[in-house]
């Protein structure tokens, strides 16, 4: 069976975008925030919100690919919409991507 990260259609490094976007504040942010997120494709809207459920508790490390199921399936709101209020959504996305066996220190000073 595949490392849950090698199954992820979103690159970490995008991930990381979107962490650094929603901890600065500001309006300007948040429309960067949100128009980059709009600007993903629908796999990757799925597995980013996958691994904020991941992040949050809501689904395990083993479960991704339930919890990616779930994201389509559940995907009513523009996701945008759904990720900007959602409560730590940095943290959530950092946590999933390290239940996801993703070393985001490493990604990190990648994009840094």
């Amino acid at each position: 069976m595949a490392e849950p990260s090698e199954m992820l259609e979103i690159s970490p490094a995008q991930v990381i975008q979107v962490i650094y976007l929603s901890r600065e504040s500001g309006g300007a942010a948040e429309s960067e925030l949100r128009e980059f997120i709009e600007g993903l494709n629908d796999d990757e809207k799925a597995h980013l919100t996958a691994i904020a459920w991941v992040g949050r508790g809501s689904f395990e490390a083993d479960d991704f690919e339930t919890a990616v199921a779930t994201a389509y399936q559940e995907a009513s709101t523009p996701t945008a919409d759904y990720l900007l209020g959602m409560p730590h959504l940095a943290e959530n996305l950092e946590e999933g991507l390290e239940a996801l066996g993703v070393d985001v220190a490493s990604e990190e000073e990648d994009f840094l």
